[in-house]
């Protein structure tokens, strides 16, 4: 399957890209030159190769989602600039 030029200006329109008539020749080559690699991914026989679902066999092991406490409160306020003894106090956002 080879593009025209108009099928570039066409897929230019529907994806809304400004393409100059003087990239038209070049992105027309671009294009084939794809669809010619795809036709020759197309002549391979996969019959027997399973399809895949990842890349690699590896998976991801997640961990229990436990809580627990990582820094006390008071050394947590302790760290802020302007606290009391419960929260961090900050400027008021909303009027």
């Amino acid at each position: 399957m080879k593009v025209s030029q108009e099928d570039v200006k066409k897929v230019a329109h529907l994806a809304r890209l400004e393409m100059p008539e003087s990239k038209l020749g070049e992105m027309q080559d671009s294009i084939n030159k794809v669809l010619v690699w795809m036709e020759a991914l197309n002549s391979v026989d996969t019959t027997s190769v399973e399809p895949l679902v990842h890349m690699t066999s590896a998976l991801n092991h997640f961990r229990e989602d436990e809580g627990k406490l990582t820094l006390d409160r008071a050394k947590a306020l302790a760290l802020g600039p302007d606290t009391n003894d419960t929260y961090f106090k900050v400027p008021q956002v909303i009027e």
